[in-house]
C-alpha cells in the first residue's frame, strides 16, 4: 500500500534478562514448527532448493537442523515480541 510507514514498538531500550533469552529461544523454535506446520499443510514439502512451483523448501528441517542465520529469522521475530511486551509494561515471569 503506497504511504506505509511501519512504525513497531521502539523497544532499543529492552535488555532480555538470561531466562528471557531462554524462552525467546523456546519461542523460536515454537515460531519455526508453526511456519513448517502450515507450509505442510499447505503441500509444501522438503527440497534443497526453494521452488514455489513444486511447493519445496529447504528449511522445512527441524529447527536444531537450520543454519544459524535462518534460526536468527526466528530469534528476531521472538525476542522483538517479548521485548514488546515488555515495553508495553507487561512481565513475564514462570509459574
Amino acid at each position: 500500500m503506497p504511504g506505509y510507514v511501519p512504525k513497531p514498538i521502539d523497544t532499543a531500550d529492552v535488555v532480555l534478562s538470561e531466562s528471557l533469552q531462554a524462552l525467546a529461544e523456546q519461542l523460536a523454535e515454537n515460531v519455526h514448527d508453526n511456519w513448517a506446520l502450515e507450509r505442510m499443510a499447505q503441500g509444501w514439502q522438503w527440497g534443497e532448493s526453494r521452488d514455489d512451483q513444486a511447493k519445496t523448501h529447504p528449511d522445512l528441517v527441524p529447527y536444531s537442523e537450520l543454519s544459524e542465520t535462518e534460526k536468527d529469522y526466528d530469534r528476531k521475530s521472538a525476542i522483538e515480541t517479548l521485548r514488546a511486551i515488555l515495553k508495553l509494561g507487561y512481565r513475564i515471569e514462570p509459574r
